[in-house]
């Protein structure tokens, strides 16, 4: 970083910092740890000396065991792509407007948890639905290791509430999905050929007809051999709008690259439309008739439905790091 000419190449630049953050996240508090052991040792020794000394060591045993269980946490985060950026859609499913209205809270609840942690979030794709919420959005999710963190949050997430679009007050069950993705910058290769790829341009639209473009700025980019499609609105600029589908569908064809790698994902990849239909949630969310929220491949159980929506999921994602370790053990 302190060679000459480093930052001429602000996005590579950028990637080296990102890169230093992930390594720092570690190896700072690894060094910390294994400095204070060698600290308690010296303590222990002076235990038969200064028995009054027991509580200072109780205390720090305990900080010292808690430390070096996030540690381990972190230790799990050694994918491919995990120490990249996310870039993290949420799609409204089953449930008509109340889907719609969960859709952008999930949106909310992600871009919360983001800024608890200082991560920044930077919307790049959105389009409302004209009564309540938004249809779809992708946000790009940018922090040391925030697509090592995020990307078991992908699947089915499911809402149990009483509707506040219904008149009657009846409980409705609404679905949405998550798809996530790493951000990959432009230096790494990701093998797409051009000629697999078709382009439609459209016009873009918002909300309650506002927002109407005159022109065909809208992009779409369908990848033929895989179906995967990537498409961006959000810009006036069809040369923009273009630069950030091609950006998705790079992040999505990284995606299913690392997932083929690794031997423990196969049947993840193979089977990921049957994952997302009805009934294959992985969390289930419930205002009524009480607040909770469970996963439902991890049993973690979190009673603060509220807390969960203002970004307190960091639970959820430790647990589902471990549930996922003790499944590649058993496989």
């Amino acid at each position: 970083m302190a060679a000459e000419g480093f930052w001429n190449n602000q996005e590579k630049a950028q990637t080296t910092v990102a890169e230093l953050k992930s390594l720092r996240l570690v190896a700072l508090p690894l060094k910390e740890s294994i400095d204070a052991a060698a600290d308690l040792q010296g303590l222990i020794e002076l235990l038969d000396e200064d028995p009054s000394a027991r509580e200072e060591i109780e205390q720090e045993i305990s900080r010292l065991e808690k430390q070096v269980d996030e540690l381990e946490l972190k230790a799990l985060l050694n994918g491919t792509h995990d120490a990249s950026g996310a870039l993290l859609s949420v799609h409204a499913r089953d449930g008509g407007v109340d889907a719609n209205d969960w859709a952008a809270m999930l949106l909310a609840m992600y871009i919360a948890w983001a800024e608890r942690n200082d991560y920044s979030a930077e919307l790049i794709e959105r389009l409302d639905n004209e009564e309540a919420g938004i249809t779809q959005a992708t946000v790009a999710i940018r922090g040391p290791m925030a697509y090592g963190y995020l990307k078991g949050e992908e699947g089915i997430h499911r809402l149990v509430r009483i509707s506040p679009f219904n008149a009657e007050g009846k409980r409705q069950t609404s679905f949405a999905a998550v798809d996530v993705s790493p951000e990959i910058s432009d230096t790494v290769e990701v093998e797409i050929d051009e000629k697999d790829v078709r382009e439609d341009t459209y016009r873009a639209s918002g909300a309650g007809g506002q927002h109407v473009n005159k022109t065909d700025s809208a992009v779409r980019l369908t990848h033929l051999p895989t179906g995967i499609v990537a498409q961006c609105q959000s810009e006036r600029s069809q040369h923009k709008n273009r630069a950030n589908a091609w950006k998705m569908l790079r992040a999505r064809m990284a995606r299913i690259e690392e997932e083929r790698r690794e031997e423990e994902q196969n049947a993840k990849y193979q089977n990921k439309v049957r994952q997302k239909g009805f009934g294959s949630q992985i969390r289930n969310y419930f205002l009524h008739p009480d607040q909770r929220v469970k996963d439902a491949r991890t049993e973690h159980y979190q009673g603060s439905f509220q807390g969960v929506m203002d970004g307190d999921i960091q639970g959820f994602l430790d647990a589902y790091l471990v549930w996922r370790m003790a499944q590649n053990s058993d496989d």
